[in-house]
């Protein structure tokens, strides 16, 4: 009996005895998750957990160790768990974060179910903002976003990279791949310390000849997120709170975010490094970003008056040199969660990441319609492929050059699930369209068999005409390229034809009709038969282009199978440059056309040749009057008469 006795004592003394050790881990874990050493905090937490023991607040912390690391699929692991054995201890923004890991793995029923219960649980109108929103979510992935292409460009590189800038034709941005100030190893996300880098911007927005920044500006801490001024002299950043060889702490122990400036003391080198006085060691302040004129500094700060956990700031700049009072963008362009990354393009557009605005998952890509209040304009989100269900933030972009750049930690065939930078160049959207029609009728040619051939003549697509006679291709283009559209109606016995298109860079529409010889075609009528098209030059030039070589290989072909077929050749320029210089032009497009068939084999005899300047011009742009490049091209053109 005694025996039994102490058997149960001694059992109870080991479950107590456990009870206080996973108590103790968890005050440790605790006490690293107050410090944001969310990976050390992560390790005892699991550790708790193998052990046998867990909690709601067990679960909530490993998950939130996730999740601000932007690590979605894992911390979504966690709070299902929390949400399946605890449910009667949820708080309201478990049921956010909740929903949004959902959302970033592809789950969005049950993200949009989660979100529901939010709205139950909190007095918020996040929720309801999110739910009035979710009709839209199909738009996202077929919006403005699609006419651009994304590509990872720093794939290579081992650890983060993000938080691109533009600096003069170069880029800048953030990179722990590279760090050159030790390796030390931030307790954050467990990834040595950032440093910021320049490289020059190659072929499709890629990197090259990237160096460290010369100076003053990296420490052995964070150096993040920069702008320029225009004329390359100073630089905001984002470091840890640390100058002068020192780090401060704030209330909590932590070494919170600011912005400093710098300036440029010789051609490469930066100095002068100065904290800006609207900083606080109890509060972050990062990512600046400066309006078109330089008169205002925009930045993510939660600091007192913020509506969530971060919000987008302003101060102005004055011309002495100080800064104004910050100034809260408001409750239409800052939520309750985290607002960040702000980015004025040279449209003077505002763009900035957010999770509080309704998105995909994680942060998304947003812009503030032109023009407009920040109080009052419209919040759009920039949809797929610019955003995706991760992180997607630190986007920049030059209009006029159509090309940009975004950090994003999404994952996939291009993705490594870290942060990187990826380019943004505009997309190929070129659509080639017509109709084939009877050349004496005009009539539409029902059953024709059209072909998209490359420039190796290899077919890459074909389309049968209906009755109307048109035909579309869209998917299989690529910008500035050539291509050949031919058609054949062999069922009706037309004679077939083709055109020779070079797509222009961008999106585009190309109309290109085809006109089919019909079979009543008199075998001496060649002009019926050949259907000679005329060929062009490029501005200035007499030299034959590779789509002129086709149009004049049929016209070689005939002149071999009709030994009586003599050809005059009219040769004409577009109307800019004076009228004798291009009469001379003319003359020299005429001869070379002439020497092409010469060379060919053609007897000499058998063709003649004329310039006649911009004295024939077939549309209206004469001197003076101010035309496309397509439409002076139609000028510039050698054509074929029989004879």
């Amino acid at each position: 009996m005694k025996r039994t006795i102490i058997i149960h004592v001694f059992s109870i003394f080991l479950l107590v005895g456990n009870v206080f050790a996973q108590e103790n881990k968890i005050k440790k874990a605790e006490e690293e998750f107050s410090n944001y050493d969310y990976i050390d905090a992560r390790k005892i937490y699991l550790s708790v957990v193998e052990d046998g023991y867990q909690s709601a607040q067990v679960f909530e912390k490993l998950g939130d160790t996730y999740y601000f690391n932007s690590e979605y699929a894992e911390a979504n692991t966690w709070y299902g768990k929390l949400m399946d054995n605890y449910p009667d201890q949820v708080r309201p923004e478990y049921y956010f974060r909740t929903a949004q890991t959902l959302k970033s793995v592809g789950k969005y029923e049950e993200s949009k179910e989660m979100m529901e219960k939010f709205k139950l649980s909190s007095p918020s109108n996040l929720a309801s903002s999110q739910l009035n929103n979710w009709q839209t979510f199909e738009n996202l992935t077929n919006s403005e976003g699609k006419n651009f292409k994304v590509t990872n460009i720093t794939s290579e590189m081992a650890g983060s990279d993000f938080g691109p800038a533009f600096y003069g034709d170069k880029i800048v941005f953030a990179s722990s791949s590279k760090n050159t100030e030790g390796s030390k190893v931030h307790d954050w996300n467990g990834q040595p310390y950032l440093d910021l880098f320049e490289a020059e911007i190659g072929e499709n927005g890629n990197l090259t000849n990237v160096i460290s920044l010369k100076g003053d500006v990296n420490s052995p801490y964070h150096e993040s997120s920069a702008v320029f001024t225009k004329d390359g002299k100073t630089v905001y950043f984002t470091r840890n709170n640390y100058i002068d060889g020192k780090k401060r702490r704030g209330k909590k122990r932590l070494v919170g975010l600011k912005i400093y400036k710098a300036t440029k003391i010789d051609e490469r080198t930066w100095g002068n490094v100065q904290e800006l006085p609207f900083n606080d060691d109890s509060y972050s302040t990062a990512h600046p970003a400066l309006n078109v004129q330089e008169n205002k500094l925009y930045f993510s700060s939660n600091r007192p008056g913020s509506i969530g956990e971060s919000d987008i700031w302003y101060v102005d700049i004055m011309n002495n040199g100080t800064y104004g009072t910050p100034i809260n963008l408001g409750p239409n362009i800052n939520t309750e969660q985290r607002e960040t990354f702000p980015f004025i393009s040279e449209e003077n557009t505002l763009f900035f990441s957010s999770d509080g605005h309704f998105g995909l998952g994680g942060l998304d890509v947003f812009r503030v319609s032109k023009n407009n209040d920040p109080d009052v304009a419209e919040i759009i989100n920039l949809g797929q492929p610019i955003n995706s269900n991760q992180d997607d933030f630190g986007f920049i972009v030059k209009e006029n050059e159509k090309i940009g750049y975004l950090s994003s930690n999404r994952d996939g065939d291009q993705g490594s699930g870290s942060d990187d930078i990826y380019a943004i160049i505009e997309n190929c959207i070129t659509v080639i369209y017509g109709a084939i029609t009877d050349a004496k009728t005009n009539e539409p040619l029902e059953g024709s068999v059209v072909y998209l051939l490359d420039e190796n003549n290899k077919v890459v697509s074909q389309k049968i005409t209906g009755s109307n006679g048109n035909y579309e291709f869209e998917n299989d283009i690529d910008c500035q390229k050539q291509y050949v559209i031919r058609a054949s109606n062999d069922e009706k016995e037309y004679l077939s034809n083709e055109k020779v298109v070079l797509t222009p860079q961008g999106s585009n529409m190309l109309q290109v009709d085809i006109a089919l010889t019909p079979p009543d075609c008199p075998i001496n009528d060649l002009g019926c038969r050949l259907d000679l098209q005329p060929i062009y030059f490029d501005f200035d030039k007499h030299n034959i282009r590779s789509d002129a070589e086709v149009e004049l290989a049929k016209i070689l072909q005939a002149m071999k199978e009709y030994p009586q077929l003599r050809i005059h050749i009219e040769s004409h320029t577009d109307s800019r440059g004076n009228d004798d210089y291009n009469a001379q032009l003319s003359e020299r497009r005429a001869k070379s056309t002439l020497e092409w068939l010469v060379n060919k084999g053609i007897d000499r005899s058998r063709l003649s040749s004329k310039g006649y300047g911009e004295s024939q011009l077939i549309n209206n742009c004469s001197n003076g009057i101010n035309c496309s490049e397509e439409e002076h091209q139609l000028n510039r053109r050698s054509m074929f008469i029989i004879e």
